[in-house]
C-alpha cells in the first residue's frame, strides 16, 4: 500500500496555487502525507472534516491514510487502532454520500486489511464482505478503474493461494489500466490513486 503514498505525492504540486481554506488544507495534508507523515495528515484531514460537515472527501482520507499504514509491516501492533479509526471515517464520509463506488472500494480495503492482520481467523468473513463490496461498487460504477483493479486484484490473491488460475483477473487488471487513462476525477481532491500499484501487480501476471 505504500504505493499509494507515492502516488498521492504528486498532487502536491497541482495544489501550491490553491485558494480557499479547505483548498489549502487539503493541499498540506497530502504534503504531509507525502512526507511520510501519516498521523499528522489524518489529524489535518479530520479537523478539515470537522468544518466541512457536508463534503465526504476529508473523513475518506483519514480512512485512506489509516488503511495503509495497517498494511505497513511496522504497524502490525496498531492494525486494530487504525482500522477502527478508518473505519468510523469512512461511515462518516458514507452518511454524507451514500452510493459512493469509492467509499465502497476504500470499504473493501479495510476488510482486506482485518483479513490480512489474521487470515485463519478472518479470512472467511471479511473475503465475502470485501467482495460483497466490489461487487456493489462495479454495479454503479462498472469503468471505475479502483474497483475493477480492486476486485482483481482480491481475487488473485485468492486464486494464488488455492493454485487456481490467475488469467481472469490479469486481464482485468489491464483493462483497469486502460481505465485509469481514461478517468477524470470530479476535483483534483477526487480520489485518482492506483494506477502504480496496478501496473506493478501486471507484472507478476504471466
Amino acid at each position: 500500500m505504500k504505493t499509494i503514498i507515492t502516488v498521492i505525492a504528486f498532487i502536491i504540486t497541482n495544489l501550491v496555487s490553491a485558494q480557499g481554506q479547505f483548498e489549502q488544507g487539503m493541499g498540506k495534508a497530502f504534503g504531509l502525507w507525502g512526507e511520510g507523515k501519516s498521523a499528522e495528515a489524518s489529524a489535518l484531514f479530520e479537523r478539515i472534516a470537522s468544518a466541512e460537515k457536508n463534503n465526504w472527501l476529508p473523513n475518506y482520507y483519514v480512512a485512506l491514510v489509516n488503511t495503509t499504514d495497517a498494511f505497513d509491516p511496522k504497524n502490525k501492533a496498531n492494525i486494530p487502532a487504525l482500522l477502527d479509526k478508518a473505519q468510523k471515517a469512512l461511515d462518516e464520509a458514507a452518511m454524507i454520500s451514500s452510493d459512493n463506488a469509492e467509499i465502497m472500494v476504500l470499504q473493501a480495503l479495510i476488510y482486506t486489511a482485518w483479513l490480512v492482520q489474521d487470515p485463519m481467523t478472518n479470512g472467511m468473513k471479511y473475503s465475502a464482505l470485501a467482495m460483497k463490496e466490489y461487487e456493489k461498487a462495479l454495479a454503479i460504477a462498472p469503468n471505475n478503474p479502483r474497483a475493477v483493479f480492486g476486485k482483481a486484484e482480491f481475487e488473485m490473491g485468492g486464486a494464488k493461494y488455492w493454485g487456481t488460475d490467475t488469467k481472469p483477473m490479469c486481464e482485468q487488471i489491464a483493462k483497469s489500466i486502460e481505465l485509469f487513462a481514461n478517468f477524470k476525477p470530479e476535483s483534483e481532491f477526487h480520489p485518482k490513486w492506483g494506477l502504480d500499484r496496478a501496473q506493478e501487480t501486471l507484472k507478476t501476471c504471466k
